[in-house]
Parts: C-alpha cells; structure tokens; sequence
C-alpha cells in the first residue's frame, strides 16, 4: 500500500497532505502574459492529486508526453482547520502555515485542452507536479503579505513579485474555495504565480524563495 503523503514541518513533524487546491490568473501581469485581460471575477480553481507533492531538494523527472515543461513559483498555504462557508474576515484562523511552491505545467497540454474547451489535468495534476518545501507555521512566518517572491533557473532570476499584487488575498481565497468545497485539515491552497513563467530543461535547477520562509530547490533530471 502507497505511504500517505506528508511534507515537512519546519522546525519538526510533518503535514498529512489531504488535498491540493490551485487558483488560476490571480496575478495581472501574468494573466496577461497568457492572454487574458485581469480582472476581479470570482476566482476558478483547479486540483492536483495530493502525491503530486515533491519534497525540497528533490529531482523531478521530466515528465513524459510534454515539449514544453514549464515552472510556476507559487506562495502555498497550508490549512489546518475545518470548515465550509468561511468568512473572509475569519479565513486567517483556518491557515496552518506557508511555504514556497511550484506549480509545475506541461504547457503545451495545458494549452490545447484549453483552447478545446477540455479539463487541465494532463497539463496540470501531473505525477510530481506540486514541490513544496517544508511548512513555516504562521505565527513564525512574519507578515507574509509583505513578502517578496522570486525563482531562479540556474541562478538566473525568472519570476519576481511582492505577494501584496495578489488579485485575490490569502483570506479571500480561502473564503472562495470554501464555498465549493469542505476545507479539511492538510489541504494545501497554491494561489498562484506571477509573470515571467517559462520553459524548463533537464539539468536545470530551479530555487524558488519567499522572505521568512524555507527556499525551495529543485533539479529536473532526465
């Protein structure tokens, strides 16, 4: 029987994983860079399956059935409570901890189901698609909505944005999912990635940070 999967905690323990939620186009510029013009409709999301999880350090394969793999840096929240209908005002009480992501993509799936009107999930919910380092509990994280995040591909600077260009906050985001789906203890919510996302190649090294929060660095092998 396949081990139930976990990602670290920092300072300690590890976080049962139970789903992984992702919202779409919540920055403008990246919403932009694919096409779409931003705006505050509600926001959409999509899952990827929970052992999509890669833990920090890791090397990811490349995956199969894709010429254009691509990286997504991602602010992660980890939930730690329960609840359905959650109210922005007291969204904040559900969040567990935060840590640095990927959303990796294989783009050119992703593209052609969308522009067939077809579900995401060969481009998205990928085996080894979320890496996530270990989770910084919130009361240790600092004002994250003040932070800064940025990705490297060989030291070199791809993405770069202050979490506070979120379309959709942290506590907004929460609220919105909540009425579509029971929130549970070990869901992690991916809530997006700014400008600047592209293409990835084996070899590559990918390091993804977020002030006060564990780097996340990852190779793509072969």
């Amino acid at each position: 029987m396949p081990t139930a999967p976990t990602v670290p905690v920092v300072g300690g323990g590890r976080f049962p994983v139970h789903r992984i939620y992702c919202v779409g186009r919540n920055y403008a510029a990246h919403a932009r860079e694919m096409g779409f013009e931003p705006d505050r409709e509600a926001p959409f999301f999509f899952l990827k399956p929970a052992d999509a999880v890669v833990e920090n350090g890791a090397t990811i394969a490349y995956p199969r059935m894709t010429g254009n793999y691509h990286h997504e840096v991602e602010l992660v929240v980890a939930i730690g409570g329960s609840a359905r209908d959650v109210p922005v005002e007291r969204a904040s009480e559900l969040v567990f901890g935060y840590a640095v992501g990927l959303d990796m993509t294989r783009r050119d799936l992703q593209l052609a189901a969308r522009d067939k009107g077809r579900p995401w999930d060969t481009g998205k919910a990928f085996d080894f698609s979320a890496p996530c380092a270990a989770i910084t509990r919130k009361e240790e994280a600092g004002n994250i909505n003040a932070a800064t995040m940025r990705l490297e591909v060989n030291g070199e600077l791809r993405q770069q944005s202050p979490l506070s260009l979120l379309i959709w906050s942290i506590d907004e985001i929460i609220h919105w999912l909540s009425l579509y789906f029971d929130l549970m203890p070990g869901d992690l919510i991916y809530t997006g990635t700014p400008e600047g996302v592209g293409p990835v190649v084996s070899g590559d090294t990918l390091r993804g940070t977020i002030g006060g929060l564990e780097a996340l660095e990852v190779k793509i092998g072969r």
